[in-house]
């Protein structure tokens, strides 16, 4: 074995220290969560070097003690060595076996160990609010930039070397030496984003996370693997410690070689040797290239939908002149230099204050007795009703307060989009949050019965107005539109109850109007009646005032009349009188005077023809009597 080859993985483990060094204190200065987990790369480089490289001397004793061996047995007589055994000859041999068989499965476990942890206080790490802005971004970008320059440039010629003398204790430290070049070359991108303003750095380290936690997996696997291995003799076997996922992260051109022999074995002949591969090979960067370069030209191109408006921001800030995009194709630099950020401003947007929506219960009929949301708050709302005392004897009151579940939907338009940008970071959940603290102001001071029965409508007028005073107070840049009170109601737990006061109030109520309206109609019907008799009363009264009047005007007026004709007069009166007396009863006139007749009158009344023509029912048989026979 070449001792040049010790020196390399020395040097790789010197400049792996150096790097994971100066990467996280450089880290922890400028609040690069990057930073940290690249340290951590280093760190499980430098180990996994440091084993690759004492694995390696001890492969070179070995071959140093075979030489010794061999030279030995060539110069020694016959019989020299009847008393030496093979075990005190081969002891560099054995130590490396033991090595093999107890240290390197040993640090496997370990390695493994420390990479779940290290994978899980990351992810922990990551997922909390960032306190410190990014600082110093250059020093950190010069840094990582150029510990990833050495690192690739070793790495590339220890990976050459690994290709070419098939060395395979060498390749975990060339795998990564370039992986922990990639990841230095992440950081350095990530200071540039952040001194870009653009925020990079919490998603970067989680996929750093994410690939760690992918290590760790291949690790666990490859020692479940190796425990049912089957042990052949005379066969080397796979290093634990070596990963097959750093090697193809670190080398992905070795995908390609893998992909062009699974070709060749898949089509029974060698692809990889027909013109159009080598040629696809050669111009495949060209290629993808040219496919970025198109995909970066369709990022100059942007459409705002109609009803939308867009923010232009480069690196991060407004393009002055050209803050807002109306809707229409627009023009702009390649990402990442522009970007726009599109709103529908014209769109009703919503909220609902007082509750937490469940999104997969099914709609059905909402009732004051059952839930209808996955989290329902209860207000405090004012009542005007006089305290009730709860203790005599200590002379305690009940706060004149009730409690209510609101459902308040609250409907809003983004009228400047400028302010709802940039003047908050949420600005949706700031509007909500103020929505919510005028509700609970406005309960506070409201009439619970008031609220509940005709003073919706006004109060929900008063609460648009309040919350839309805060929004302008706030600079949110947004118009109230609507706001709706008729999801109000008590509490689940005293809805049944108060459903059962209202129900009795309503009841009392209904038989006092009942009360009232027979009142009333009573009151009419006798004030009609008494009007009634008044006026009959009346027309009596004039009926026989003019009676009288007639009968004396026509008294007067017959005394003429008699004293011009008395005989006359008195027979017409008599004929009068006769006419009217008997005017419904029969009579029969006389023709002739002299002569004797017998008259015979039958004064009976005679029967009408359709009583004589009637017949008579027939009786209907008793019960228990025979039928007649005819």
């Amino acid at each position: 074995m070449d001792p040049n080859r010790q020196k390399l993985g020395l040097a790789g483990l010197l400049l792996l220290l150096a790097a994971g060094a100066a990467v996280l204190i450089l880290g922890r200065t400028a609040h690069s969560l990057t930073a940290l987990v690249a340290a951590v790369f280093a760190c499980l480089g430098l180990l996994v070097t440091a084993v690759s490289v004492f694995q390696m001397r001890l492969e070179e004793q070995e071959r140093l003690e075979k030489l010794e061996l061999d030279e030995l047995a060539r110069s020694a007589s016959p019989g020299s060595n009847l008393f030496a055994s093979e075990s005190d000859s081969l002891r560099a041999r054995r130590t490396r076996e033991q090595f093999e068989k107890y240290v390197v499965p040993g640090f496997t476990v370990l390695l493994l160990g420390g990479e779940i942890a290290a994978a899980l206080l990351l992810w922990r790490l990551l997922a909390r609010p960032v306190e410190s802005p990014f600082q110093n971004h250059t020093v950190l970008m010069a840094v990582a930039g150029l510990f990833a320059l050495l690192l690739f440039m070793l790495g590339k010629y220890a990976a050459g070397i690994v290709r070419i003398e098939k060395h395979r204790l060498l390749q975990p430290a060339a795998g990564f030496l370039l992986l922990n070049a990639y990841v230095c070359l992440a950081v350095a991108a990530t200071a540039a984003a952040e001194w870009a303003d653009f925020r990079w750095d919490p998603w970067v380290g989680r996929g750093l996370c994410v690939v760690l936690g992918l290590i760790a997996a291949e690790t666990l696997v490859g020692l479940v693997f190796e425990a049912y291995r089957p042990r052949l003799k005379g066969r080397q076997a796979r290093l634990l410690y070596d990963s097959r996922l750093v090697g193809l992260l670190s080398q992905p051109e070795s995908l390609v070689t893998t992909l062009a022999h699974a070709l060749d074995y898949q089509f029974g002949f060698r692809v990889s040797e027909t013109w159009f591969y080598r040629f696809l090979q050669k111009a495949l960067a060209w290629i993808v290239l040219a496919q970025a370069a198109i995909l970066l030209l369709s990022t100059t191109f942007v459409i705002v939908e109609p009803g939308e408006q867009a923010l232009l921001e480069r690196f991060g800030k407004p393009v002055a002149g050209r803050q807002l995009l109306g809707p229409g194709l627009h023009f702009k630099l390649p990402w990442p230099i522009d970007k726009t950020h599109p709103f529908r401003t014209d769109q009703l947007q919503s909220f609902l204050v007082g509750i937490v929506v469940d999104e997969k219960a099914a709609e059905k009929a909402v009732l004051w007795t059952v839930g209808h949301a996955r989290e329902e708050y209860n207000m405090l709302v004012a009542s005007h009703e006089p305290a009730m005392l709860t203790n005599l004897d200590a002379g305690k009151r009940i706060p004149a307060v009730n409690l209510l579940a609101v459902n308040i939907p609250v409907q809003y338009q983004v009228t400047n989009l400028l302010e709802w940008a940039y003047n908050h970071a949420e600005a949706g959940k700031l509007l909500e949050r103020l929505a919510t603290r005028e509700v609970a102001r406005y309960l506070a001071s409201a009439d619970i019965n008031e609220l509940m029965s005709r003073g919706r409508k006004p109060a929900a007028e008063e609460l648009r107005q309040s919350i839309q005073a805060a929004a302008i107070s706030h600079r949110l840049g947004a118009r109230i539109v609507f706001l709706g009170l008729a999801g109000i109601h008590p509490p689940v737990e005293v809805a049944g109850a108060y459903e059962k006061v209202v129900a009795t109030m309503q009841q009392a109520e209904a038989g006092i109007l009942a009360a009232r309206a027979h009142a009333i109609e009573t009151n009419t019907v006798a004030v009609a009646a008494a009007y009634r008799k008044e006026q009959e009363a009346l027309a009596e009264k004039l009926r026989r005032e003019r009676d009288s009047l007639a009968r004396a005007a026509a008294f007067s007026n017959q005394i003429p009349a008699f004293a011009a004709a008395p005989a006359v007069y008195a027979t017409r009166a008599y004929l009068q009188s006769l006419a009217q007396a008997g005017a419904g009863a029969r009579k029969y006139i006389l023709a002739a005077t002299n002569t004797h007749d017998v008259l015979q009158l039958n004064l009976e009344d005679k029967l009408r023809l359709d009583l004589l023509r009637a017949t008579a029912p027939a009786a209907e048989p008793k019960a228990g009597a025979a039928p007649k026979t005819p």
